[in-house]
């Protein structure tokens, strides 16, 4: 049986556990998301973009800290929140945006015990690479056309964020059946899963259009993924994505919906119970006692809060506040120093 607290707490919008997945299947998808990763480290390393860097950084920031933002699903008792990989892919292109989403779910499992080690690899293709490499290219792009207008870029997001969540949806219930370690039933599972990532992603969309809009003023070129900025507007579109950063983790966060994410809620319409049928293996109790090990804001709280036997009370406003300002600043330390990393750094005494 999976225990309580692998279910709870692990599985924020599409954040898979361990218990979820069989060794082969999350191995599969962790060699799929390095060569994903690997392929746009290669991409980026051959662009020249000195302000990219910075603006990755900030925004891997802002990404984390949304999302531990719920918001309450009307009627259904559910809730969801931003994902980010859209918006991320909007303000700095597919490549650099899966890089930083990588980064930040890299660090939610590690250091928040958010999403399991085993299915890392299967967090980030569900919720970066639909996202960054279909979701954008494919609807957000065509859709808002070669006049852009804030009209259509709602339109384009809207669309683009519903599909993102569609088909990371339908990844989790496949990765699920195909591991075989649960009684989650493929097709009861199914219809759980994408009506409710539907009604998410109408929400993820206008969110994402949102962020864009405001941006909008401080960066016209913002809906055309080119993060090439004047001095002035890179420092108003950096103080502006920081303030909003700072805000959303140590203030907003604290008024999260307390409701069951997307994932959790289909759980409880199939099993009703956060106990599920599977078998762990040795493999899958060493990546539990590895995640226990290097978590020290486990769930977004301090770990002494957590032995409360009230699941409600196992978030405090102090443990929220220094869990985001905390994630935030390791996202944005690691994701501004890989894009400095990445850039392409040009031969002496040769001219670009």
């Amino acid at each position: 049986m999976i225990a309580p607290d692998l279910i709870r707490g692990n599985f924020i919008f599409m954040h898979m556990a361990d218990a979820l997945l069989s060794p082969a299947v999350g191995g599969l998808f962790w060699c799929a998301s390095a060569a994903v990763i690997a392929l746009s480290c290669r991409k980026l390393s051959a662009e020249d973009q000195p302000s990219r860097a910075p603006l990755m950084g900030m925004m891997g920031a802002f990404v984390f800290a949304a999302q531990m933002i719920n918001f309450s699903i009307p009627a259904t008792g559910s809730s969801g929140h931003l994902a980010g990989g859209l918006l991320l892919s909007i303000l700095l292109g597919p490549y650099a945006a899966f890089v930083t989403m990588a980064s930040i779910l890299t660090l939610q499992a590690l250091f928040f015990a958010d999403g399991g080690l085993l299915a890392l690899g299967c967090n980030i293709f569900n919720i970066g690479f639909w996202a960054c490499f279909v979701a954008y290219p494919f609807i957000y792009r065509p859709i808002l056309g070669a006049n852009p207008s804030r009209r259509r870029a709602l339109i384009a997001a809207i669309f683009a964020g519903v599909a993102a969540l569609q088909l990371g949806a339908l990844s989790v219930v496949l990765e699920t059946y195909f591991s075989g370690v649960s009684a989650l039933p493929l097709r009861p599972f199914l219809w759980a899963m994408q009506p409710i990532h539907l009604a998410i992603g109408l929400v993820e969309g206008m969110i994402t259009a949102a962020v864009v809009s405001l941006l909008w003023q401080a960066r016209p070129d913002v809906q055309l993924a080119q993060p090439v900025l004047s001095r002035k507007r890179r420092i108003a579109t950096l103080g502006a994505v920081g303030c909003a950063a700072l805000l959303l983790a140590m203030v907003v966060s604290n008024y999260a919906s307390a409701k069951p994410d997307g994932l959790e809620y289909s759980i409880k319409r199939i099993a009703g119970a956060h106990e599920l049928p599977t078998r762990p293996g040795k493999l899958h109790a060493a990546f539990t006692r590895a995640q226990k090990a290097i978590a020290f804001l486990p769930d977004y709280a301090f770990p002494a809060s957590r032995d409360k036997a009230d699941a409600s009370q196992t978030k405090t406003s102090s443990g929220n506040a220094v869990a985001g300002l905390t994630g935030a600043a390791l996202t944005l330390a690691l994701v501004a120093m890989l894009g400095v990393a990445l850039r392409k750094r040009r031969v002496p005494g040769v001219q670009g």
